[in-house]
């Protein structure tokens, strides 16, 4: 399961596996807890491409970047 230190957010770090295409185990350290446990719970099973699709490009308040926004980054660091 990779380990992604995300920036610029208040998660300290995603980790997920990819099987298949598909998401799986995602979890955010940190950060607003019921929010990153159902962005997660939502995000179980969904094709990658379609997570990003839908996550790329989120902010959070007045910055630029925001958990879901950050795992985008992370799964095209890890190529999925």
């Amino acid at each position: 399961m990779p380990l992604f230190i995300p920036k610029g957010v208040c998660a300290k770090e995603i980790e997920f596996n990819v099987e298949g295409g598909q998401l799986s185990s995602v979890r955010f350290g940190g950060g607003c807890d019921g929010n990153l446990k159902a962005v997660s719970a939502l995000l179980e099973g969904m094709e990658v491409g379609e997570a990003v699709n839908r996550l790329k490009g989120i902010k959070c308040g007045k910055k630029n970047t925001s958990c879901p926004d950050q795992l985008c980054e992370a799964l095209k660091l890890a190529g999925a």
